[in-house]
C-alpha cells in the first residue's frame, strides 16, 4: 500500500477471494431461457406478418404483402412472385419486390427451366421444396442448397462446408452436372443478383417437408417447436383432380449467400399461412370476376346512336355484385327512353332481379313510353306481384332529340342534374316513394326543355353515397363538380362524366388495398345538340 503521511505499512494486502463474475458458470436453465426467448420472439414476428397478411383483401396486396414479408424473414432485398395457379383457371400475375419494369424484362430473357422458381412451378425434380441457389455466378458442375433447409450431401458438409465429393444437386434448380445457365449468369450479373431463395406456394394441406434438425444447436435461433398459425377460416375447397399449387416466390441476395436454417423454418411457416390465405383470396377474386362478367351482360352492350343526341355512360360494381342498372332504346318517331334505377340487396339475387326488371321496363317503353307515369306504374304492379320482398327506384325519361325534351318520372330516386354553358342544377322532381313500398305507386311527370349543347345526367344513389358523406353534402359535392366540368370537356358526355367521377373519388382506400367500391353506381350522360 502507498505511503500515509511517512507511515510505511506492515499490513499486506488481502489476497483475491473471490473469482471474477466472467469466470462465473453460467446459471442453471440459461440456455433454455435463451432458447425460450429466441421462439417467442419468432412467434411475435411471424404474428405480427401473418395478421398483415390477413389485413389484405386483394390478391394483388397479398401477394405483395408476401413478398415485402419474405424479404424481411430472409433478409433479402428483392424478390418476385409468380402466381400461376396449377387449375389453369387464372388469374396469372407477376409481381416484383425492388425490381424495375426493365428488370423484369431482363429477368423473363432466361429461360424458365433454367430458373429455380420456373422448375418449382413446372414440377421439375419431384415434389416442390424449397431451392435455395448460394452462387448465381458460379460455373459449376454442381450447387449447393437443397430444398429442406440444410445441404444434404449436395457437395458440402452439414454444417462443416467441407467437401464430400458428391457433384450432384438434388432439386436445387441448376442442371445436373451442368451449372448455372449462362442466361442465368449473365442477368444475375448484370442486375447484381449473387444468390436467390425460392420457395413454392401451396395450399389444400400440400407442403414440402419441414426443416431438417440443426447440428450444431444455437440457443438463441433454434427452430420453433410449435405449429404454424392456422388460418381464422378454411379455404373453400379445391377438386381433387387439381394440383395444389398457386405459383412461386424468390428472393434474391446481393451477395453470394444462402438463408440459415432458422431463417428457413420461419419462411415456411409463413408461406404455409399465405397459401391458404390466397387460396381463399383467389376464389374471391374469381367470384367478383364472374360478378362483374354477369353484370356487364345485364347491362347495355352499348348505347345507340341518334341524331340530335350523344351519349355516355359509367357503371362501377361493387365486389359482392349489386343491383344499378341504366338502359337507352331506341323509340318509334325518333324518340329515345332512357332510365337508370337500382334494386334493393346485393349478389346474384340482386342481379337476377335488375335483368328482370329491366326486361319489363324495356317492354313498357315500346308499349307506352310516351308516359313515364303509366310504364313506372307498370313495373310497380310487377314488381310487387312477381317479388314482394324487394323494393326498387328507377327514373324513367321519355326523350325528343328533335325538339330537345324529356318527360321524367321517378319513384323514389335523384332528381337529374342539368349541366350547361348557362346553368347548372338539378331538375325539380316530385317526391316520390320507390317501387314496392306503397299498395298503389303514382307520382306526376316533369318535362324539360334543354338548351342547345346541355348534357343532362341521370344517376343512382351509389354515385353519392360513394363519397361517405350526408346526403345534402353529397348533393352539394355532385353540383361543384358539374359546374366545374371546362368549357372545352362539354362537348362530349364521355368526358362530362369523367370529370365528375374524377371530381367525386370515394370515401378512402379499403382496408390494406386500393380503393375498395363499397357502392354501386351508374352515371348516364345525354347531351342534346
Amino acid at each position: 500500500m502507498p505511503k500515509v503521511a511517512g507511515i510505511n505499512s506492515t499490513v499486506p494486502a488481502p489476497t483475491q477471494t473471490a473469482s471474477p463474475l466472467d469466470a462465473l458458470p453460467p446459471a442453471p436453465g440459461a440456455p433454455i431461457q435463451d432458447r425460450l426467448a429466441g421462439w417467442v420472439s419468432d412467434l411475435t414476428t411471424l404474428h405480427e406478418l401473418t395478421e398483415r397478411l390477413a389485413r389484405a383483401r386483394f390478391l394483388d396486396c397479398a401477394l405483395h404483402e408476401l413478398l415485402r414479408a419474405g424479404a424481411a424473414l430472409a433478409g433479402a432485398r428483392r424478390g418476385l412472385v409468380l402466381f400461376e395457379p396449377a387449375d389453369g383457371l387464372g388469374p396469372v400475375t407477376t409481381l416484383g419486390l425492388g425490381l424495375s419494369h426493365a428488370d423484369l424484362g431482363h429477368l423473363e430473357t432466361v429461360p424458365r427451366r433454367a430458373t429455380s422458381y420456373g422448375r418449382l412451378l413446372d414440377g421439375v425434380g419431384g415434389p416442390a421444396e424449397p431451392v435455395a441457389v448460394p452462387d448465381l455466378l458460379a460455373d459449376t458442375g454442381a450447387s449447393t442448397g437443397t430444398g429442406t433447409g440444410t445441404d444434404r450431401g449436395t457437395g458440402t458438409d452439414r454444417g462443416t462446408g467441407t467437401d464430400r465429393g458428391t457433384g450432384t444437386d438434388r432439386g436445387t434448380g441448376t442442371d445436373r452436372g451442368t451449372g448455372t445457365d449462362p442466361r442465368q449468369r449473365e442477368v444475375a450479373a448484370r442486375l447484381g443478383l449473387g444468390a436467390s431463395y425460392a420457395v413454392p406456394l401451396l395450399v389444400n394441406g400440400a407442403e414440402g417437408p419441414p426443416a431438417e434438425p440443426s447440428h450444431a444447436p444455437q440457443a438463441s435461433h433454434a427452430p420453433l417447436p410449435t405449429h404454424a398459425p392456422q388460418a381464422p377460416h378454411a379455404p373453400l375447397p379445391i377438386q381433387a383432380s387439381q394440383r395444389a399449387q398457386l405459383g412461386a416466390a424468390v428472393w434474391w441476395y446481393d451477395e453470394p449467400t444462402e438463408p440459415t436454417e432458422r431463417q428457413r423454418h420461419l419462411i415456411g411457416l409463413y408461406v404455409r399461412y399465405a397459401g391458404e390465405h390466397l387460396s381463399r383470396l383467389l376464389e374471391l377474386e374469381r367470384a367478383r370476376t364472374h360478378v362483374t362478367t354477369l353484370t356487364h351482360e345485364l347491362l347495355p352492350g352499348r348505347l345507340p346512336r341518334m341524331p340530335g343526341v350523344q351519349l355516355a355512360a359509367r357503371h362501377r360494381t361493387a365486389p359482392d355484385g349489386g343491383g344499378d342498372w341504366y338502359d337507352a332504346l331506341p323509340l318509334p318517331e325518333g324518340a329515345l327512353s332512357l332510365a337508370v334505377g337500382s334494386v334493393s340487396g346485393s349478389g346474384p339475387a340482386a342481379l337476377a332481379a335488375t335483368g328482370r326488371l329491366r326486361a319489363a321496363l324495356r317492354a313498357y317503353a315500346v308499349m307506352e313510353g310516351e308516359d313515364p307515369i303509366a310504364v313506372l306504374s307498370d313495373l310497380e304492379l310487377l314488381l310487387r306481384l312477381t317479388e314482394p320482398a324487394r323494393t326498387a327506384t328507377a327514373l324513367f325519361a321519355y326523350a325528343e332529340p328533335a325538339r330537345r325534351t324529356l318527360v321524367l318520372a321517378g319513384a323514389g330516386h335523384a332528381p337529374p342534374l342539368v349541366v350547361g354553358d348557362r346553368r347548372t342544377e338539378f331538375v325539380e322532381t316530385s317526391l316520390s316513394a320507390p317501387l314496392g313500398m306503397l299498395s298503389c305507386w303514382q307520382a306526376p311527370s316533369v318535362e324539360l326543355v334543354t338548351a342547345p349543347g346541355e348534357t343532362v345526367l341521370l344517376y343512382t344513389d351509389g354515385l353519392l353515397r360513394r363519397t361517405g358523406e350526408p346526403m345534402d353534402r353529397a348533393f352539394a359535392r355532385l353540383h361543384a363538380a358539374a359546374a366545374s366540368v371546362p368549357a372545352t370537356a362539354r362537348d362530349d358526355p364521355g368526358a362530362v362524366a369523367d370529370h365528375v367521377l374524377h371530381a367525386l373519388p370515394p370515401a378512402g382506400p379499403g382496408p390494406a388495398g386500393p380503393p375498395e367500391p363499397h357502392e354501386d353506381f351508374v352515371l348516364l350522360a345525354a347531351r342534346f345538340e
